[in-house]
């Protein structure tokens, strides 16, 4: 359990902007004042000098409009003798105020106090989630909070495909003496995207089934059959395709002929209220019922939050969680369902051990009692997105898996943990199962 614009601020005129203005004030002035008249020039007769004459402008007669002056027309090819009108200062940006508006100013004030209540509105509900997942780590455990004898672990391929020897099933059987564990999910596909499994994807498969019968008598041997759905991509499975199921129905009748103990599915991403996969469902129980055999899921998380999935999946397309109600009527179909309780996103062992009693909580309410419920320990240290080694460790799972039973149905018979994955397991994963829940 997935995370500016800029504002210019107003500044008061410079210098060179407050000279501008005062200069087109008074420009403004003397052009809108009453401009002085000119001293005329006369010679010693009296009489006006030529020049005087040769500047007077021909007055029009009243009512009509005064005759053009080529003189002062603009510029042209065929007036080369004409002026350019005088220069006028441009008009003041602002002429009513020296100053300019403050809403500017107003405006990055407003942001700058706004954006951090925002952030911090948004930051209030996950900082609440964190510390009720924080509260959800503590308490004590009922007393019989411990394996039921019912756990399983997740084998990767070289157990089938020729690179693991006796020898490597002499120490597994070694290693699972004195445990809990009852089921192997041993990978086997994965399926082609039509739904079928190659003949020689396992070629050793029948070799394997019989060495473990003999190393660990009671321990089942189931196939982990899986693939990569269609629902986030143009590529892979679809369930939508009558034909697709129906060849997954055939895949399941070939690994149950090879001699596996059961099927295991592990399809994903699958979204919450997939019909088509409970018609699936439907089909394959019928088969496995049919054989006295288990059918097994690996089951996605349970909505933290109620309606978690579709919010999610509107802003990202990637739901994650199911709905508590979609989880139990996969349960309902199935004879063992497996959350894969990691992959969190969380930060901190507290959050993730409080999380994970959630989730042990959540699935309980609704996994009828017939129905095999195991809770998934992450056996593996990479860091991605999703997972935090440091925070997904096998201490906080076991403790947060007591937490929620203890909490939710101390007595259920029918559950248990598994082990996910035994090719990136460590010594110390392997202690901490056995101390915190075999022991």
């Amino acid at each position: 359990m997935e995370r500016t614009g800029t504002e210019a601020a107003a500044t008061q005129p410079g210098e060179g902007e407050r000279g501008e203005t005062e200069r087109t004030q008074a420009g403004r002035t003397r052009t809108e004042g009453t401009a002085p008249e000119p001293a005329a020039t006369t010679g010693s007769d009296g009489a006006p000098h030529a020049e005087d004459e040769a500047t007077e402008k021909p007055q029009a007669p009243p009512g009509e409009a005064p005759p053009r002056d080529p003189r002062t027309e603009n510029p042209s090819p065929g007036n080369p003798g004409a002026q350019d009108p005088p220069a006028q200062d441009p008009p003041s940006p602002h002429p009513r105020s020296p100053h300019p508006p403050k809403k500017p100013r107003r405006r990055l004030r407003w942001t700058r106090r706004c954006v951090p209540a925002l952030v911090l509105l948004l930051l209030l509900p996950l900082l609440g989630t964190q510390i009720a997942l924080r509260l959800n780590y503590t308490g004590d455990y009922a007393d019989g909070t411990r394996t039921r004898g019912k756990d399983a672990l997740w084998l990767g391929h070289a157990w089938v495909d020729g690179r693991k020897k006796d020898a490597d099933v002499t120490a597994l059987a070694a290693r699972l003496k004195d445990t809990g564990i009852r089921d192997l999910y041993v990978h086997t596909g994965p399926m082609e995207h039509d739904g079928t499994l190659p003949a020689d994807r396992c070629p050793r498969a029948r070799w394997f089934i019989d060495a473990v019968h003999r190393a660990l008598p009671g321990v089942r041997v189931q196939a982990w059959l899986g693939d990569e759905l269609a629902t986030e991509k143009p590529d892979g499975m679809r369930l939508e395709l009558s034909g697709t199921r129906a060849a997954v129905l055939r895949t399941t009748r070939q690994v149950l002929d090879t001699g596996f103990d059961g099927a295991h599915f592990d399809l994903e991403p699958l979204h919450s209220g997939d019909g088509h996969y409970l018609d699936l469902l439907d089909a394959l129980h019928r088969e496995t019922a049919a054989r006295d055999v288990p059918l097994s899921v690996a089951a996605h998380q349970i909505d933290p939050l109620p309606g978690l999935h579709s919010v999610v999946g509107a802003f990202t397309g990637h739901p994650k969680w199911w709905s508590q109600e979609f989880f139990g009527q996969v349960a309902r179909r199935v004879d063992q369902i497996a959350v894969m309780s990691y992959d969190t996103m969380q930060f901190w062992q507290s959050t993730y051990g409080g999380y994970v009693a959630q989730q042990t909580s959540l699935a309980l309410e609704v996994t009828p009692d017939s129905t095999d419920l195991l809770m998934g320990l992450p056996f593996y240290h990479e860091n991605t997105p999703s997972h935090r080694a440091g925070a997904e460790t096998v201490p906080a799972a076991v403790r947060g898996v007591r937490l929620g039973l203890s909490r939710t149905d101390a007595g259920r018979a029918n559950f248990g943990v598994a082990l996910y994955v035994d090719f990136a397991a460590t010594e110390d994963d392997w202690t901490a199962y056995r101390t915190g829940w075999v022991k």
